[in-house]
């Protein structure tokens, strides 16, 4: 049952605004079935009596939306994102879909009756009346929110011929709500999945995404799989299904790719995370050889051929260039963190400086992924404090002439000195200087100051410099110390 109490203000006035003049105004869609299961709605929707024309009338700030009638009402004064606009759009009827993508042309005019059967599935063909609380369920929809079922509004191959996205958005559907979709409607989706590829890949993208951004993404993938949909998804990943692994892996490469997947979501860890764990391993399939000496599969560079061919599929799924390049850069390092003869300090470095400190933590977290995707049931917790350890100790701002506000280019270039153990303590006797008065770090003072050191004996400049080097490797040892103790490494 809903209650008007339900229904913020912001939506109230729309509905009632349109009711004062004569008008019907029905909640409709995905936010009367949220309010049924006792979820907050995360965007509003009304369908009306009302012609585009009306509707832009009633109210100060709108603008159309699309090509279909649906006007969007602004509401510049809340600060619900989710109330910002909300959608106002005619009751109305579509002609046949051409293209299974849009309608051929829309009509206006029509019954509240006939605008609930072009909807997708029963459980979004639900009216909420806000003046007298009525509810209208034509096609069982409150039953299916019941029994926790997707099933298609009238003929379900006729809907998805209508708009083949309705499709994934089945499956969307399905691991957001945790419902199953009923097998007619399963049998239609899979009849009909060619139908797919006529979709544009940014609508794609975008269910493709909230499927991930679920609770169950991997629930989705096989869902994906199962309805012929995944290959004008993500077809690169139809390529590991029965691909065996070597002995430290349990699954195939298609299911490693989803559990590891499937670990970032049960972590609700970030979707560049959950879209990383999914392809990390995608060009296992091509790189597979069978190593005599090992009696095992091996798969050399396939971090790098993965982070090439990831790459390209994202690109054809439109994602933003800058996701795209964090994405592939995870890719690409991910092995780093697999094995433990490589991690020094020095690696760890030089791994910061290929992924970036920016996502050097991430690459951590896929690491944890990957390795519950093996069928591992634990993360090697030591073993990931000692790489946390290592990582904060290389993220350090070490105590070094690197910190300085001149280098030895500089120095030699005012002093028309040349390379020489002298430069080096001039820079390491700067440095103490600075360390003592961080205001002395500027070019101005370092470059006078470094003309006068130059001048020194190199005894002179050996006393200054030790006492600078010194103090920098004790601090250096009681902060990684620190460090060691924090993590509880030795």
């Amino acid at each position: 049952m809903i209650t008007r109490s339900e229904i913020p203000k912001e939506v109230q006035h729309i509905a009632d605004t349109l009711e004062h003049r004569g008008f019907e105004a029905y909640l409709v869609g995905g936010c009367v079935r949220d309010l049924l299961i006792g979820k907050t709605p995360k965007d509003w929707d009304i369908t009306t009596t009302a012609h585009p024309t009306e509707i832009e009338s009633l109210f100060p700030e709108t603008f159309l939306n699309n090509d279909y009638g649906t006007v969007g009402i602004v509401n510049p004064e809340t600060e619900d994102p989710t109330l910002k606009v909300v959608e106002v759009t005619p009751y109305r009827t579509e002609s046949e879909y051409s293209d299974s993508r849009r309608p051929d042309s829309v009509n206006f005019g029509v019954s509240l009756e006939e605008d609930l059967k072009r909807r997708d599935f029963t459980v979004n063909a639900i009216a909420y009346r806000l003046k007298d609380e009525k509810i209208v369920d034509l096609f069982n929809g409150e039953k299916d929110i019941l029994h926790k079922r997707l099933r298609a509004v009238g003929t379900a191959s006729e809907r998805f011929q209508e708009d083949a996205l309705r499709m994934m958005r089945a499956v969307r559907l399905a691991v957001e709500l945790g419902f199953v979709i009923e097998s007619d409607t399963m049998s239609a989706i899979a009849e009909s999945s060619d139908n797919l590829g006529r979709i544009s890949k940014e609508r794609i993208r975008d269910e493709f995404t909230r499927i991930l951004n679920s609770k169950q993404p991997m629930q989705g993938i096989i869902l994906l799989e199962k309805l012929k949909l995944l290959t004008h998804v993500a077809p690169d990943l139809l390529r590991g299904i029965g691909v065996a692994q070597n002995q430290a892996h349990a699954f195939d490469v298609y299911e490693h790719l989803l559990r590891t997947m499937q670990h970032a979501a049960d972590k609700d860890w970030e979707f560049d995370i959950r879209l990383a764990g999914l392809y990390h391993d995608i060009s296992k399939p091509e790189t597979r050889r069978w190593s005599k000496e090992k009696n095992d599969w091996t798969f050399h560079g396939h971090e790098v051929v993965g982070a090439r061919v990831a790459k390209k599929a994202l690109q054809e799924l439109k994602f933003p260039r800058e996701r795209i390049d964090r994405i592939t850069t995870l890719i690409r390092w991910h092995m780093f963190f697999s094995d433990p003869a490589e991690i020094t300090l020095s690696a760890v470095r030089r791994t910061i400086a290929n992924v970036g400190q920016e996502n050097i933590w991430d690459l951590l977290k896929l690491r944890r992924c990957d390795r519950i995707g093996t069928g591992r049931p634990k993360e090697q917790p030591f073993r990931l404090r000692k790489y946390t350890a290592m990582v904060e100790e290389a993220l350090r701002d070490p105590i070094s002439v690197k910190m300085l506000k001149i280098d030895g280019s500089r120095i030699m270039e005012i002093t028309n000195e040349k390379p020489s153990k002298k430069l080096g303590d001039t820079l390491n006797a700067l440095l103490e200087e600075v360390l003592d008065d961080p205001l002395k770090n500027t070019t101005e003072y370092l470059e006078k100051r470094a003309l006068e050191l130059m001048a020194m004996t190199e005894i002179e400049l050996d006393v200054l410099g030790k006492k600078g080097k010194d103090k920098k490797e004790k601090e250096e040892a009681e902060a990684v110390a620190e460090l060691h103790k924090k993590h509880k490494v030795t």
